[in-house]
């Protein structure tokens, strides 16, 4: 991980709150550079909802949010812009567009936001897509893609335009054991190669214990953090009953040892 003195990003005070209903009072935290840092909770506890106001979908109720030194709670047009930039964005089904192929794919957000000449972003997503191991299949479809390639392909798409900032929402959900596995590496690797900074919202345990390098655990009864560290010293350690109830869960996760004898080969692409 790198480490540094200033955070990449730094969030204050943050209240959230659909209409009259809040989700989230008072909250505040740090990520520094080149950290993997995964927002953790049960269902209904604002995960989402934080994350869809980090990336400026949504405005607080109140506090800031600083990506880069810069707040996108206020900031606006060429300004807002320019911070949006400077992050890219993975969604939980993948969001690949089924009429165009994956590199084309891949190649969007430097169709919008460039004026490179169609060779240089043909060439940048073919490195993009080697990034994540999917350099042989940019002219295939997404439909021929297994779940964890289109998942794979949606990184690679949000690593177009050089972001500082990766956030991925719920990246291992309907993958099995090991396809999930493959695609913990690759956001380990991407962190360790290219010190890209990621936030990720999972409640998948075997992926958190694997690529986190922090975590805050999110209750919604407190509607904010109640537990913050390292997901592997929390799950040994932790005497906090609200801890002990998330990670107890591991008991009934099947291993992915025991899962990979019956887990279908989603490596490759389906013919």
């Amino acid at each position: 991980m790198h480490t540094s003195i200033d955070p990449i990003i730094t969030v204050r005070g943050l209240t959230c709150a659909y209409g009259a209903i809040p989700v989230l009072r008072d909250v505040s935290f740090d990520v520094a550079p080149g950290e993997v840092f995964v927002v953790i909770g049960r269902s209904g506890c604002g995960k989402s909802t934080l994350l869809k106001h980090m990336i400026g979908l949504i405005k607080p109720v109140a506090g800031s949010i600083s990506l880069a030194g810069r707040d996108i709670v206020l900031a606006m047009g060429d300004e807002r812009l320019e911070i949006l930039k400077g992050i890219g964005v993975m969604y939980q089904g993948g969001a690949l567009f089924g009429s165009m192929t994956v590199a084309q794919n891949v190649g969007l957000p430097l169709e919008e936001y460039t004026d490179l000449p169609d060779e240089a972003v043909e060439a940048v997503s073919r490195v993009k897509l080697a990034f994540v191991g999917l350099e042989r299949f940019g002219d295939v479809m997404p439909s021929e893609l297994s779940g964890g390639m289109v998942k794979r392909a949606a990184i690679a798409r949000a690593m177009a335009l050089d972001p500082a900032i990766l956030f991925l929402d719920e990246p291992s959900a309907g993958l099995d054991p090991v396809t999930s596995a493959e695609l913990d590496r690759v956001i380990r690797s991407l962190a360790e190669t290219l010190g890209i900074t990621f936030v990720i919202v999972s409640h998948e345990l075997p992926s958190i214990l694997s690529i986190a390098d922090r975590v805050i655990l999110l209750d919604d009864k407190a509607k904010g953090i109640v537990a913050e560290g390292d997901p592997r010293e929390m799950h040994a350690k932790s005497a906090d009953a609200r801890v002990r109830r998330f990670f107890d869960r591991e008991a009934r996760v099947p291993s992915p040892a025991a899962s990979a004898e019956t887990a279908p080969n989603t490596s490759e692409a389906r013919p």
